[in-house]
């Protein structure tokens, strides 16, 4: 089908798990409020670790009532299927099923072939004790693993179903199981990006005519025996405080690294034809979005060119003074926060210049790939509002030049555009406005 690039794409519903709270509402309270969702881990062992806190979604708890109002047949499946779903992966269903929902769009509301799921997971993880059985099996009197006997012994002892249980595709293969949505379905998984990638892709989908409605999300954890342990060996983290509130400081010039956590988001996108057509409330409309990557092997700034290059692409030919806030990745880090602020500088001039800037990530750290998409509400159900002020941004950073949301009471605006970008240069951009007929 040709492309209709005139197709709007509005946005009817959201739901949320985050360490401030499973309800969009309560999470932007905890963030005008100034809170902090970092705390001692609970999932993690504690003192083996460079770190002991971490920014954990406690509310969560994997119950059905996690997920919103369900009918009683939808609850009796989707407790059978948590016996294959990780923490992430439940995370991420939970939120889809919380955003349909919001939106109000039923199964007698839907064509369940013009209906999808895009979806943006990070890399998932098997816990250790997955495999603990087998390995004992392969165990001598001297405790030495005896790798001759895996095949035999130690392999049988492992759940045959246990690699569904941590594919990153599997989030949007459950949400359109349990709902009868036979329209398009993908998974991205570019770590921090992913959820600006994935509204990308759907954006694009519902532009093309290929569906009328998806639901767009993102899922992920930082916060796993080994996940966590990766990042401690492999990323700078924020050193332990004796206030843990106080760990995640972005753009802050005393900032000494970021702080894991978990969370997931999505969002239900639809053409404006088909949202109008079943009276559905509008929260927003998406009217920009890029992506882009840039490996080291550019130059020590690829994290500048590859957000200056985001930005650009998701404001288009739009005034940049239209735009009411900027959510940065902000995350924590010496040269990540410093590369991000340049390229901010890059595309909308000096402080003075800018629009507000500011970050959730200073009250609950990097999500990972959930991350993206729950700073995308967040900023969403500010607009027409106060914005949220970056947490523990107590004397900016001299060579960060941005126009720092530090104060309550700063209005949001009725348009924003929020970034994110990976350690390995992978941006994506995303710019959404209150809806206007």
């Amino acid at each position: 089908m040709d492309r209709t690039s005139s197709r709007r794409v509005v946005i009817t519903g959201r739901g949320v798990v985050s360490p401030l709270g499973i309800e969009s509402s309560a999470m932007l309270s905890a963030l005008r409020a100034g809170q902090s969702g970092i705390g001692p881990f609970t999932q993690v062992p504690q003192g083996v670790l460079s770190v002991d806190h971490g920014a954990e979604a406690t509310e969560f708890t994997g119950d059905i009532s996690n997920y919103g109002p369900l009918e009683k047949a939808l609850q009796r499946t989707i407790r059978k299927g948590s016996k294959v779903m990780c923490r992430e992966i439940e995370m991420g269903v939970a939120v889809a099923q919380l955003a349909l929902h919001d939106a109000g769009l039923s199964e007698d509301k839907r064509d369940p072939e013009r209906v999808g799921v895009v979806y943006g997971c990070d890399y998932i993880m098997s816990l250790p004790e997955e495999f603990s059985a087998g390995i004992l099996k392969c165990m001598d009197e001297e405790g030495t693993f005896d790798f001759d006997k895996w095949g035999g012994e130690g392999r049988p002892q492992v759940n045959p179903l246990w690699l569904l249980k941590y594919l990153p595709n599997m989030p949007a293969s459950h949400i359109a199981i349990y709902n009868n949505l036979r329209g398009p379905n993908n998974s991205i998984t570019v770590r921090e990006a992913s959820g600006g990638a994935a509204l990308g892709e759907a954006v694009s989908t519902i532009e093309r005519g290929h569906a009328d409605a998806l639901i767009v999300g993102a899922t992920g954890s930082r916060i796993h025996p080994l996940r966590t342990l990766h990042a401690s060996l492999q990323e700078k983290l924020a050193a332990d405080t004796e206030d843990p509130s106080k760990m995640s400081r972005p753009f802050d010039v005393s900032r000494d690294g970021s702080v894991v956590g978990e969370g997931a988001a999505a969002i239900m996108c639809e053409s404006l034809e088909h949202a109008e057509a079943r009276g559905a409330t509008i929260l927003g409309e998406v009217v920009g979005f890029s992506s882009s990557a840039v490996g080291s092997g550019a130059g020590d700034d690829y994290i500048r060119q590859a957000v200056r290059n985001v930005l650009k692409g998701a404001l288009g030919k739009a005034d940049p003074k239209s735009i009411g806030h900027i959510h940065a990745h902000g995350l924590g880090t010496v040269e990540g926060d410093r590369y991000e602020a340049e390229a901010i500088a890059d595309v909308f001039g000096p402080p003075s210049e800018q629009p507000p800037v500011t970050t959730a990530k200073g009250h609950f750290g990097n999500l990972g790939a959930g991350g993206s998409m729950v700073e995308v509400v967040a900023s969403l159900d500010a607009l027409g509002g106060d914005l949220f002020p970056i947490l523990n941004c107590e004397k900016l950073d001299p060579a960060c030049p941005i126009n720092a949301c530090t104060e309550s009471g700063v209005p949001a605006g009725d348009e924003f555009i929020s970034v994110n970008v990976t350690p390995q240069g992978q941006a994506s951009a995303v710019r959404i406005r209150r809806f206007a007929p």
